[in-house]
């Protein structure tokens, strides 16, 4: 029974025998962790990282021993020829995407999506639909876009994509790992795989781009090893361990990187400039402290499965099945179980916990979305957070949390706040 936090005798209930459904999942996390902690400290060894990669650079930020350093620590982590890390200079994860597919793709090009519809945020960087049409979408470089939905089963196309990236027109072929606000699965590193031999066997002109926002560290391979050449991503989820206060990441072959680098400066400046103005301690700590991290917050996405699972709702993955990625859905079924929910779970966050979560009209979604986020890092979504769009089926995807104890907590609250108001038995 908690003593500072009034949760009822139902919820401490179901809680316990969550906890205990979710003992298997919780060691399989463990070993999944303790692998990849010495995978990343093994770079950082092999790097000979030491306290003067630590010191700030400003103005150019040219010879910045400790952004070079950066970059060369997380190729050795992906196992790639080359990499980008950088706080500030790429401002969030769609950012990071679209400089990415910007530095790839040339007029003529086509982007083939095989995991069915992209984040809401990417629909505008493409042009989807028309979607800001004249303000610099890929669609008004003359870059084509096709897609390809999972089938009926939630599995890749394989035939489909085999015929479709014979074409030579395609490029890039993109997988978005995780489920965004759709309630697919998250792509198994496996599956990758076999996406990148179908590719790369019939079109040896398309580059694999994976993004891998929400996935970092949840399994012990990364797309990288496994024949992608790009994977891409935002430092407030995983990669960044709740330390790093900004930024995004880029990792794969040297010449994708190296245009890459002349999309986010100029070209023939690239990756050599770019002032650090202070962050890189806050990188590498972040960096060393993420697989942790991401083991506490699925530990928490395990719990939040099992005890919504208890209490009547269709969630997914299940709390027993093996994940991919960060998030937990759940389906609240409607408006006041979704509202309520991100209300509890607010009230158990170290920052801005008195704050009522409201539906609002966010920038890049074509839906009010209401998000429960109480984080010291604005936006960081590795800390315990939720949100969702205000359409059916009325699912929330929560992700994150430092620590598993605190993100207990907050599902806890969640549900008692759902109680409380006679949503749920």
């Amino acid at each position: 029974m908690s003593k500072f936090f009034e949760i009822s005798n139902r919820i401490e209930e179901l809680s316990e025998k969550a906890l205990e459904r979710a003992e298997k999942q919780f060691a399989k996390i463990d070993k999944i962790t303790e692998y990849n902690q010495q995978k990343v400290l093994s770079a950082f060894i092999k790097n000979r990282v030491d306290e003067t990669d630590f010191n700030t650079s400003t103005g150019y930020g040219y010879s910045d021993r400790g952004r070079e350093k950066l970059d060369a620590l997380l190729a050795d982590i992906f196992k790639t020829d080359s990499a980008i890390i950088r706080a500030g200079a790429l401002a969030s994860g769609t950012h990071t995407l679209g400089v990415c597919l910007f530095g790839i793709l040339r007029p003529g090009d086509e982007m083939l999506c095989v995991s069915g519809t992209p984040y809401d945020t990417i629909h505008s960087v493409i042009g989807l639909g028309g979607k800001n049409m004249g303000d610099g979408t890929l669609a008004d470089f003359g870059i084509t876009y096709s897609q390809i939905d999972l089938t009926e089963n939630d599995e890749f196309d394989y035939e489909s994509i085999e015929e479709a990236a014979k074409d030579k027109a395609v490029r890039m072929v993109y997988i978005q790992r995780s489920r965004g606000y759709e309630l697919r699965h998250s792509i198994s590193v496996d599956e990758i795989e076999k996406v990148c031999e179908i590719v790369h066997r019939v079109n040896k002109r398309a580059v694999v781009m994976v993004d891998n926002c929400y996935g970092v560290f949840t399994e012990t391979k990364e797309p990288t090893e496994v024949g992608a050449d790009l994977v891409a991503g935002s430092l407030i989820k995983n990669m960044g361990g709740g330390i790093a206060p900004s930024g995004g990441y880029i990792a794969g072959r040297a010449d994708l990187v190296k245009l890459i680098g002349y999309r986010l400066t100029t070209p023939g400046l690239g990756t050599e400039l770019g002032a650090t103005l202070g962050q890189n301690r806050n990188i590498f700590m972040g960096i060393f402290n993420s697989p942790h991290i991401v083991g506490e917050a699925l530990k928490t996405a395990v719990f939040a499965a099992s005890l919504f699972d208890l209490l009547g709702f269709n969630v997914t993955p299940r709390f027993d099945e093996t994940r991919h990625d960060i998030i937990q859905a759940i389906c609240l079924k409607n408006k006041d179980n979704l509202t309520a929910f991100c209300r509890g779970l607010q009230k158990g966050a170290p920052v801005d916990s008195y704050v009522v979560p409201e539906p609002w009209d966010m920038p890049g979604y074509d839906n009010q979305v209401i998000m429960s986020a109480g984080a010291f890092t604005s936006g960081s979504s590795i800390e315990l957070s939720a949100d969702a769009p205000l359409r059916e089926p009325f699912a929330v995807w929560m992700q994150g949390s430092l620590n598993f104890h605190s993100g207990k907590l907050g599902v806890m609250l969640a549900a008692e706040e759902m109680f409380k108001r006679e949503l749920i038995e």
